[in-house]
């Protein structure tokens, strides 16, 4: 990410207000090393120091980060978001192939009817990959997250913190919601066999 703006940012309005960094320092309370390292663009304020910085500038949030908020709103690859897509799409045709012929194959060619199937699910699994390695590669996990990159965005530093303290609840959802999935196939391939 570019701090060049935001450190420019920092040490305009600081000398605007003719603050020197050991009085910016204690008044946000950091180091003078920290607005040292600010300016110079070594590095980035977390959102803290951020809401301190607007409050000591008396400006707002979005005109002292004008810039660097659009990157870090940055516009994803549409490459990348079209490959999400297509293997999301492929795996979900696949499961309900491998779903659907089952039976079928059972019926018609007895339990050789199984080789077909297990060759769709290890399709569909093939894809299942391709989707979590695209989603591990752009940090997304959370329903949020995704619906953001599938619309080439990337969510801000706030949006981010709130999705993040999701994710836990969000697996353990997920878990339950694959489990269910499985018991519902699982009974419905029982029942059939009995027919």
């Amino acid at each position: 990410m570019d701090f060049m703006k935001l450190g420019n940012q920092i040490k305009y309005y600081r000398s605007e207000k003719e603050l020197s960094q050991e009085e910016l320092a204690e008044r946000v309370y950091v180091t003078r090393q920290s607005i040292s390292n600010w300016e110079n663009n070594k590095n980035y304020p977390d959102i803290n120091s951020i809401v301190l910085l607007s409050e000591v500038f008396e400006i707002s949030i979005d005109n002292l980060i004008k810039g660097d908020l659009e990157k870090m709103k940055k516009e994803i690859n549409s490459e990348e978001v079209k490959k999400l897509n297509f293997y999301a799409s492929m795996m979900g045709i696949l499961m309900i192939a491998a779903f659907i012929s089952l039976m079928p194959l059972i019926k018609f060619i007895g339990l050789y009817g199984f080789i077909p199937y297990f060759v769709l699910v290890a399709c569909a699994m093939f894809f299942a990959i391709k989707v979590e390695k695209i989603k591990k590669d752009n940090d997304i996990q959370t329903y949020k997250e995704i619906l953001a990159f599938t619309e080439g965005k990337r969510l801000d530093e706030i949006q981010k913190i709130e999705e993040r303290a999701k994710r836990p609840y969000q697996k353990i959802i997920d878990g339950f919601l694959w489990a269910a999935i499985a018991l519902l196939i699982c009974g419905i391939m029982i029942f059939l066999l009995r027919l």
